[in-house]
Parts: C-alpha cells; structure tokens; sequence
C-alpha cells in the first residue's frame, strides 16, 4: 500500500490585503501540511502546483519554504511536486533549485515511484499550447500509477469560462493507465470518476479571495488495490462572513449587531449587503471591525449604487470607486467585457493574455458590442490638446481606470497604486529578466 498526502495552491508569498500577517498565514498552512505529514507518517506529500503565489518570491518566502521542506526532508519523507501557473518561469524553476538542494523532486514524464506507486508529472500547460501536446510517458512496473496536473480540468470545475481541458481526453491519450489524476488549480476541494479513475482537486491551504468559504485541508490518498480518498481540514485564521439582506429602514445599527455576533479578534471580516435599507458607510462599518480587533474587514455593498453626483465614495472600498468611475466612461459593452477580464476577474496574470484574446474573438462576432453606449461621440486627440491645462486631470482619470490592477488581487510585489496591461509572452519574459536579482540569477 502506498499512502501520500495529495495538496496544492498554496500560494507562499502572497500578502492578501497587503497585509504582512496574511502572507505568514499561507506559509504556517503550508507548515501545518507537512507536519501533519510527519505525525501521519506518510509515504510522500505530493504537491499539485503553485506552491508559490508568484514567479518572483520573495527571499523571506524562500527561507521559510525551505524550512519546511527540509522539515519534510528529517521526517524522510519525499517532496513530489510540479510547478502551476502563478509560478512558472521561462526557463530553470524555483522546484529545480529545491531538487538540487535534495529537498525536493520535480515530477515529469519519467516515473517516480513511492511503494507500490508511479508518480508522473504534467506542468501547467497554457492553453494555447494544449493542442500539441502529446500525452507519452515513460513505462513503470508498479502497481498503480497517478498523473499529478494542475489547470482547470472538466468535468469537475464549473465553467468560469475557460474551462478547455478535459480530464477524460487526457486519459484516452494518455499512453500510461492511471488509477488517479491529483489535481491542483482549483481551490475548492472536490473529487468525481471519470471513466473509472479517481479525479480530484485538493483545494488551497489558505483562502486566497473572500469566495472560498469552505474549511481549508488537504487530501489523503490511499493505493490499495483501489484508490480510496479521505480529506483533512488544517486550522487556519478565522474569517467572519456577514451576508445581510436589509430590510427598509436597516442600516449600520443592524450590521453592527449581527458583527457583535461574532469574535472578531484576529479575523477577517467579510460583509456583503444587499436589500433595500438604508445607505451604509464602508468605513464606517470598517471602523468598527477594526475597533473590535479584527485583522482586516472588508464591506462589499451589492445594492444598486446612487446616480447622485453629490455621494462620496468611501476609499475603504477602492474597487468600488474604480468601478464608478468605469461607469461614467460611457465604454462599449466589449471595452466594459474587457476591463472586468483584465481588472477584476480571478484570472491568474499569467493567463490574463489568454483570456483576453478569447473574449476578443468571442466580441468580434458581435460588431453592436463595440459600439459606444455614453450616447456622444468619442473624444479625439484634438479634443484633449483643447482642454489645456485641464487635459492632465484628465488623463490621469483615465490611467486609473482603463487597464489597471485590482488592488485587492494584485500581488505582494506590485504597487496598489500602480496599473498595468496585460503583457504578452515576450514583454512577460523581458520584465521577468530585468526584475531579477539574487538568488534567480544562478539557475
């Protein structure tokens, strides 16, 4: 029998809420995965990708990476990875570096066996690439076999709208029969038999957006002559999610009695509004949280927002301002499609460029979507030369919000107050050269 944790998206390095509380917070989960590996006496901890939150970690991120693998490492338990989309680099991978130092092994499409079980490795595939693969891999003589992958895979992730891959296609061509596909990418746990093998996502260690309620763990897998799955939670930080529908005449009295509901030291707070009460102050609401000890709190007001010139928009919610002022723009139903793809969606950024030249050809179908619906006509270069000095105010209104980074999802190492485009490959892999120093440089 062989007996591994299955675990993944751990996203080690990302500074959720810029806070540097939370970026500790994904390395502890991560700590707590392999300690439980050790009292479980496991045979390996198989990782399915995106052990980092970005392809340029920090060097705090790769002390403390190392740590725990090296923890792994005395427990004589082997460290089975493949590198995910947030973290893969052009060329040489931070997973090399790790097996150079014997911490770690890169699977690929040579078996690695633990027991009685090969293990195989396929990358993060971008999907443009997809159509050439060719699933050959290397002959084993033991008894199960399991493809280690991550990507979005159908049939078990709901159609985000770039869902392409297709786990039982995978399977029919592979050369190799597997009794499992261990599945990274996806943060929320789940597990489906596709054509008779176990497919299944571990989930993410840590909640990395306010959408993953569900505790956070990992996946026990057990080669048996069958395959049989078992799932773990890990103790991580509290979130404390508030859904309010408020009645008319509701307002902050009533969200400030249900947050007195819960214990808010320490935690995340998470409050959504809807219903047709009263206007609600963010900040204020904010304010409160943090007075009652929370870490971070975070107000999402879904009701529809006042055409009242005169209202303030609360920077505690910069998302939001960003969004207004995406409104007023007048923009075609394409631009809007467009802006929320590359500023607001969870599309990793290395798949960002992707995305966009999909809806891009998806709009092109449809020429209406491009036409513009402020009901004027466009400005032009002369119209902005004739402003005068007034043409600067406007442009940096119009840098802030066309193209530009959701500052609640952009990484640890990007200004909040910074925007940008999508890059292609080439400008990707230019900027990534340029940035590096220390210790990328020697691989």
């Amino acid at each position: 029998m062989t007996r591994v944790i299955h675990t993944g998206d751990t996203h080690l390095g990302y500074r959720q809420y810029h806070r540097p509380e939370r970026q500790r917070d994904f390395l502890d989960a991560f700590r707590r995965v392999a300690e439980d590996a050790a009292e479980l006496d496991v045979d390996a901890l198989v990782h399915a990708g995106d052990l980092f939150h970005d392809r340029r970690p920090g060097l705090g991120d790769l002390l403390g990476t190392i740590d725990v693998l090296e923890t792994l490492d005395d427990a004589d338990i082997p460290f089975l990875a493949i590198v995910g989309n947030h973290e893969t680099k052009r060329e040489a991978q931070w997973l090399d570096l790790f097996e150079a130092m014997g911490l770690a092994t890169r699977l690929g499409a040579t078996p690695v066996t633990i027991g009685d079980t090969a293990f195989y490795g396929l990358d993060f595939v971008p999907r443009a690439q997809r159509e050439d693969l060719e699933y050959e891999f290397d002959s084993h003589d033991a008894d199960h076999a399991a493809l280690v992958s991550h990507g979005l895979f159908e049939p078990l992730v709901p159609d985000y709208g770039n869902v392409e891959w297709d786990a039982a296609e995978v399977l029919a061509a592979s050369n190799v029969d597997f009794d499992a596909m261990l599945l990274g990418d996806e943060h929320a746990a789940t597990r489906q038999e596709v054509d008779g093998v176990w497919v299944t996502y571990c989930g993410s260690t840590e909640r990395a957006s306010a959408s993953e309620r569900e505790e956070r763990g990992y996946n026990i897998v057990e080669f048996d002559g069958d395959v049989h799955l078992s799932r773990r939670g890990i103790d991580t930080r509290e979130f404390v999610f508030v859904d309010l529908d408020l009645a008319e005449n509701e307002g902050f009295e009533r969200v400030r009695e249900r947050l007195r509901e819960h214990d808010l030291a320490g935690a995340v707070v998470i409050v959504d509004l809807t219903g047709d009460g009263e206007d609600v102050s963010a900040a204020r609401i904010e304010e409160f949280a943090d007075d009652a000890g929370a870490l971070v709190a975070r107000v999402n007001d879904r009701r529809e927002v006042s055409d009242d010139p005169d209202v303030e928009v609360s920077f505690a919610d910069p998302d939001e301002a960003v969004r207004e002022r995406v409104r007023e723009l007048g923009l075609s139903d394409a631009a809007r499609d467009l802006d929320e793809t590359i500023r607001a969606s969870k599309v990793a950024d290395s798949n960002v460029a992707d995305e966009v030249e999909r809806r891009v050809g998806e709009l092109l179908e449809d020429p209406e979507a491009f036409d513009s619906t402020s009901g004027s006509d466009p400005e032009t270069v002369a119209d902005r030369l004739s402003e005068g000095d007034e043409s600067d105010d406007a442009e940096a209104d119009d840098t802030s919000t066309s193209d530009s980074v959701s500052v609640e999802e952009c990484p640890d190492d990007t200004d909040a107050t910074a925007v940008e485009s999508p890059a292609t490959d080439t400008e990707s892999a230019a900027a990534d050269g340029d940035d590096q120093s220390s210790m990328e440089d020697y691989l």
